[in-house]
């Protein structure tokens, strides 16, 4: 099989048990496989050795600027950016073959399947919102910040109909420990951005957000998942802003400590 001329990125730290599954999903068709770790102190890179055409290690300071110095060592303009608990479906594969071979667009949105322990969240704004994962490296950049940045493209955007699986919460304790994570970058974010989040403010975003997902994205569709999902976005708000408030007021020496 010819392969097509795309680079397939993948991020990863202390990602044993998923990084076969992922590359493995894109070995025989893809054209170069390059993996970034940051310093995983499991078998990762062992593990990626058996499939990856390149492996180079880099410390994550910041997401958006890892991944744009990540993006940047690919040897193809096209680029497709995956997680190493993600992979690709035998579909989405021709997909983005008929999309690399004759590209009308500069990049290209794909949804992302994905589960809590072995249940498919169908609904709560999480299926099927589309993100941009397969782009020119030339034309496409992030947000150089910690946490959810912003993205941004020079050109045209399509989208794919396939999926990526995304196998990223094995249960809810997983969960659960990537929310406390990503409130503390989300914290940090406002700090060093110079954001003012005010306590009314964040209580109105945490009482705001059940609902929205709740009802208005159709999380109720998804039972009890859908539920926690929706507690889990309104608890995001309001332990974001406690974290950000005890930021502030810890000596400035403490702060720069925890930043770096």
């Amino acid at each position: 099989m010819n392969k097509i001329p795309l680079s397939v990125v993948v991020i990863t730290k202390n990602e044993e048990k998923n990084i076969a599954k992922c590359l493995g999903s894109v070995r025989n068709w893809a054209d170069e496989l390059l993996v970034v770790d940051d310093e995983s102190s499991d078998g990762t890179v062992i593990e990626a050795e058996k499939y990856a055409d390149r492996i180079l290690r880099r410390r994550m300071d910041n997401e958006g600027t890892h991944r744009n110095w990540a993006y940047a060592q690919a040897k193809n303009e096209w680029v497709l950016s995956l997680d190493a608990d993600e992979y690709v479906t035998e579909e989405l594969k021709d997909e983005i073959s008929t999309a690399i071979r004759e590209p009308k667009v500069h990049a290209y949105s794909i949804p992302l399947r994905n589960y809590i322990g072995g249940y498919w969240v169908r609904h709560s704004g999480w299926y099927p919102a589309g993100k941009l994962r397969l782009f020119m490296k030339s034309r496409f950049k992030y947000e150089e910040v910690e946490v959810h940045p912003k993205v941004f493209l020079e050109g045209d955007t399509g989208h794919l109909t396939k999926d990526i699986v995304h196998k990223g919460y094995p249960d809810f304790e997983h969960f659960l420990g990537s929310l406390n994570r990503q409130t503390t970058l989300e914290a940090r974010k406002w700090i060093q951005t110079g954001r003012k989040m005010s306590l009314g403010r964040a209580v109105w975003r945490t009482l705001d957000r059940f609902p929205r997902v709740y009802i208005g994205k159709q999380g109720y569709k998804d039972g009890f998942v859908g539920f926690m999902i929706a507690f889990f976005a309104s608890l995001y708000q309001i332990m974001s802003y406690a974290k950000y408030w005890q930021m502030k007021r810890e000596p400035a020496a403490v702060r720069q400590e925890q930043l770096s």
